[in-house]
């Protein structure tokens, strides 16, 4: 079983390898709220306010430059869904390799601690 803390220990890094379909369960059990969309995963955050919902874009944003894993955002008032997926897996295709779930388990621990 793949544990939260192992994931916010390691560092994204160049891949083109997709995880295989049968593991993703155990890394979806240690990033709960994330949830398979296609070839990538995606959670939505609350907020109070777009004032938070910005401080939480600009909370995160060290750490995706800093993993080098870029996701897409979609910003509301008071959400944002973040949607984390690999483009260079499955030669070029896409898909949810461990650096999203590295990534997403560092997003969530910036929110546990800041937002929540």
């Amino acid at each position: 079983m793949i544990k939260t803390t192992e994931l916010l220990a390691k560092k994204s890094h160049p891949t083109e390898t997709a995880l295989e379909p049968a593991s993703l369960p155990a890394y979806f059990a240690a990033t709960p709220g994330w949830t398979q969309d296609g070839a990538r995963i995606v959670k939505t955050f609350q907020f109070k306010n777009y004032y938070e919902t910005l401080a939480f874009i600009n909370a995160i944003a060290y750490v995706i430059h800093a993993e080098d894993h870029h996701p897409e955002l979609v910003v509301t008032y008071n959400r944002c869904a973040i949607k984390f997926d690999t483009h260079t897996a499955n030669g070029g295709k896409g898909g949810i390799s461990e650096n999203d779930f590295i990534c997403a388990a560092k997003v969530d621990a910036i929110y546990q601690q800041s937002f929540s």
